[in-house]
């Protein structure tokens, strides 16, 4: 089972999925593309991000996997399984549609570019420059985690490649272009008080994964996985094993 994480995260954002489906099943937790410990990209594409994780697969000998992916790593999940079906035994994508989205994360950019690493001393300095850009304390908690010094140079920096991201967000934010379809089993698994989920995106995602089902995890947002971790294992366990 191959987990992949969302925008500005790192694999530890699935650590207590993780740990709950680790009994179950061997997995492998990785950084996206342009997130923390990976390689940085010249240019943000769907198509990029799958082909660095098909490669990572084929050079762990992994001919066939389950693939778990998060919001902007569901709609990298997904075009894995839309251009190599046969790589991809079953996905769970949680929380995101292969659909277009309009810009959602302009406060959290804000947050960030306001940031000035060169003059920072503790990371204390930037949660409260954040503050005022992003209300929710776990949100800059969230982030805050992809903050890190240098230990040789003192100096600060993010984990994520906040340029790049900054200036193709409108591309990671586009609907998968792709003419076929997946014909294995495919769980969305959508947080109830998330938006990111909604009946008028069923037409395209069906045309792309027709053998899709819709599970919800009751009284969850968008990160469901970090609320309610045990929830979502089980219907995970639940779909794989029918």
């Amino acid at each position: 089972m191959l987990l992949i994480h969302g925008l500005f995260g790192s694999l530890d954002n699935l650590a207590m999925l993780r740990r709950e489906l680790s009994s179950d099943f061997n997995i492998v937790s990785i950084d996206l593309p342009d997130h923390g410990k990976s390689q940085r990209s010249s240019r943000f594409s769907f198509e990029q991000y799958a082909e660095s994780i098909i490669y990572l697969l084929n050079k762990l000998s992994i001919s066939k996997a389950t693939i778990v992916g998060h919001s902007l790593g569901g709609k990298v999940a997904m075009q894995i399984a839309l251009t190599n079906e046969n790589l991809v035994e079953a996905l769970v994508v949680l929380d995101i549609a292969p659909v277009a989205y309009t810009p959602r994360h302009k406060s959290v950019f804000n947050a960030l570019l306001n940031v000035n690493l060169q003059q920072i001393t503790e990371r204390k300095e930037a949660n409260n420059i954040m503050a005022e850009y992003i209300t929710e304390p776990s949100v800059r908690q969230f982030l805050l985690k992809s903050l890190y010094q240098d230990n040789k140079t003192q100096s600060w920096h993010w984990r994520f490649n906040l340029d790049l991201l900054y200036r193709d967000y409108s591309l990671l934010s586009e609907a998968l272009n792709i003419e076929h379809s997946y014909n294995k089993p495919v769980m969305f698994l959508k947080g109830e008080l998330s938006d990111y989920l909604q009946p008028q995106y069923t037409k395209h995602t069906i045309a792309l994964f027709p053998k899709s089902r819709v599970r919800v995890v009751q009284g969850a947002g968008h990160w469901l996985h970090a609320e309610k971790p045990a929830e979502c294992a089980k219907h995970i366990r639940t779909f794989l094993r029918n």
